[in-house]
């Protein structure tokens, strides 16, 4: 089963770790994540919008326009562009609400990237789903 297809509507959660803030004056303010377009491709291909939260400050106010970007050093990996949210810091863990659906099959290994685990939750419980790839599992088929 294919995760991403027995989601329907505002389901599925992506959790990113905020590796560094860059405010450049003028311009844009950017928070790097440790992930990107290779788990969630949306924005590079139809701009995508989504709403987002610091999971460990959820109390947090949201009044810092920032552009969320990934790791692959792509000037279309982001995930979140212009988007009004909680100041963060490296470290905090930021929840992208709405990527469920056909977000893992969508995925790629896009610069020798691992794809991130799939857990379902309910009703309190969680479930792993699919295991987080190891480089090991990338380099698996190379000769």
């Amino acid at each position: 089963m294919e995760p991403g297809r027995s989601i329907v509507g505002d389901a599925g959660v992506t959790l990113y770790t905020v590796g560094c803030v860059k405010d450049i004056k003028n311009v844009r303010k950017y928070v790097s994540v440790d992930g990107g377009m290779a788990d969630n491709p949306r924005y590079i291909l139809y701009e995508a919008e989504y709403d987002g939260v610091v999971a460990n400050r959820t109390d947090a106010i949201a009044d810092d326009v920032v552009t969320v970007c990934g790791k692959c050093c792509e000037s279309g990996d982001i995930i979140m562009k212009d988007a009004c949210l909680p100041k963060m810091e490296s470290g905090d863990i930021l929840a992208v609400m709405s990527t469920g659906a056909y977000n893992y099959s969508m995925s790629s290994n896009y610069n020798r990237l691992c794809r991130p685990a799939v857990v379902f939750v309910k009703d309190g419980k969680d479930e792993l789903a699919v295991k987080r790839e190891t480089y090991e599992d990338i380099l698996r088929n190379d000769i």
